[in-house]
């Protein structure tokens, strides 16, 4: 402990105190089911376009490379804005910031649900992940500087099952949209849903979410911010977009620039908090064991877990045939299994602490074996039903891990760092779930015309299963007790 408390202490000057003190109003029931409504929608939305995308390929005559822009170009400004988003809350308060969100995201779901073309929604769908990476660090934050002790500890872990249950649910109520065309709009009602419900957000939030900020409040990092956002897009851009783009030439160089980008981007902000300035990234948080341990854990499981939802998504709906709804149906024991793992996992933690992460990663590992007996097995028959046992286990699995994971990532942060740590996490989260679409997704589909079906589906469920062992090991290193 005192370890961890020593660590810690290079975060906060000494003369310095956060907003969140005990005389700051806690959050209540209420704050928290609107900080969660802000964090839900931009999760849901990262996945609920894909069993959309032939509609609006049809309807738009977008083409594969602007379709891929559709879903990656929000992917990619929600990633590269995130921590910037936690940086501008901690200097102008969460609430602040978490309202001008809500309000920008219902703006830009109007935009995309009212598209007149291809481009012109793709052009949309990034304004609608930057307003997206105002809203999610502030969700963190908020609850990270607003409540204490057990109660955060809940909080956090309520976060962690709403972010995987919005996914889930976005391929079933996709699909569910998309086939009921409610008065015309087709493929548009999939964006036109979020502008109700982000307005209500936005006045719960001014209602019942307290004010919190940094009272220390430090300048935004401009070398650093432009340095992060060169990285991810140097990094994410071509991965996504290269496969359908033919892999050009830009898309080799971007990716020869990524590993120079990120060490400059390490000795910029290395030097700046030497020089006793805060930086957009402090090196100091990345030093917390807590946090250093849990983004480890974050990238194969984020990774692994957005490549999962877009490759069985893609095998269920381009090589089974089966339509949006059908798809989406097939996920729900998903669904189930990851809500019931997450409304068990508060009480698990308590008693068994960090092995409830372990358990976790053995029991999604048997459901991807499964999966990938399953396949292989019996091509012909693979079909909803069957997969439903392999499904619901990997569903189990993930909510064992994703519900304790933001517990173990921002157990240890100070309150005053709370919207940089918010940031730094939720970048994490996004950039892995858009690595693992864009990495296994590719993969997928490049092999899946010449093995067929069957043969690439198992070998992406055999590259998340390496996934599932290196999270066992490393849950195996963290503390047994989770705060």
């Amino acid at each position: 402990m005192t370890q961890q408390l020593t660590a810690t202490r290079p975060l906060a000057p000494a003369s310095s105190t956060a907003l969140s003190s005990p005389s700051l109003p806690s959050l209540g029931t209420a704050g928290l089911v609107t900080v969660l409504l802000g964090a839900f929608l931009p999760m849901l939305d990262f996945f609920i376009v894909n069993v959309a995308l032939p509609t609006i390929d049809h309807d738009l005559a977008a083409g594969p490379a602007v379709l891929e822009l559709v879903a990656a170009g929000y992917g990619i400004a929600f990633a590269v804005l995130l921590v910037l988003g936690g940086r501008l809350g901690d200097i102008f308060g969460r609430r602040r910031v978490f309202v001008a969100g809500a309000a920008t995201f219902a703006v830009t779901s109007l935009a995309c649900g009212l598209a007149p073309g291809a481009w012109s929604l793709v052009a949309a769908r990034a304004a609608q992940g930057a307003s997206a990476a105002l809203l999610i660090p502030q969700v963190l934050g908020t609850i990270t500087a607003t409540t204490h002790g057990a109660r955060r500890g809940r909080a956090l872990s309520v976060y962690g099952a709403v972010g995987g249950i919005s996914v889930v649910i976005g391929q079933v109520l996709g699909g569910m949209l998309v086939a009921a065309d409610l008065f015309g709009s087709g493929w548009r009602s999939v964006f036109l849903l979020n502008v109700p419900f982000a307005l209500l957000a936005l006045v719960l939030a001014l209602r019942f979410v307290p004010e919190s900020r940094a009272e220390r409040a430090a300048e935004v990092d401009i070398a650093g911010t432009v340095l992060l956002t060169g990285t991810l897009l140097a990094l994410l851009v071509p991965l996504m977009e290269g496969r359908a783009a033919g892999w050009p030439l830009w898309s080799w160089v971007l990716l020869a620039l990524f590993p120079v980008l990120a060490t400059a981007f390490a000795l910029v902000e290395r030097r700046a908090e030497r020089r006793g300035d805060t930086p957009l990234v402090p090196p100091t948080l990345l030093r917390i064991p807590e946090m250093r341990r849990g983004l480890g854990i974050a990238l194969p499981y984020f990774g692994g877990f957005g490549g999962f939802m877009f490759v069985i998504a893609v095998a269920l709906q381009q090589d089974l045939h089966l339509g949006p709804v059908a798809a989406g149906w097939a996920l729900v024991p998903m669904a189930v299994g990851y809500f019931t793992a997450s409304l068990c996992g508060p009480r698990l933690i308590g008693r068994f602490g960090s092995r409830v992460l372990t358990a976790g990663a053995a029991v999604q590992a048997a459901g991807l074996a499964t999966l990938a007996v399953t396949v292989l097995a019996d091509p012909a028959g693979f079909s909803p039903l069957r997969i439903a046992p392999g499904v619901a286990l990997a569903g189990i699995g993930q909510g064992l891990i994703g519900t304790p994971l933001f517990r173990v990532v921002l157990a240890k942060v100070p309150t005053d760092r709370a919207g940089v740590g918010s940031g730094v996490l939720a970048t994490s989260q996004q950039s892995s779930l858009a690595l693992g679409v864009a990495t296994l997704g590719s993969l997928y589909l490049a092999l899946s015309p010449t093995l067929g079906m069957d043969h690439a589906l198992a070998l992406c469920l055999g590259i998340q299963l390496l996934g599932s062992f290196t999270i066992f090991y490393l849950t195996t290193r963290l503390p047994r007790s989770i705060g």
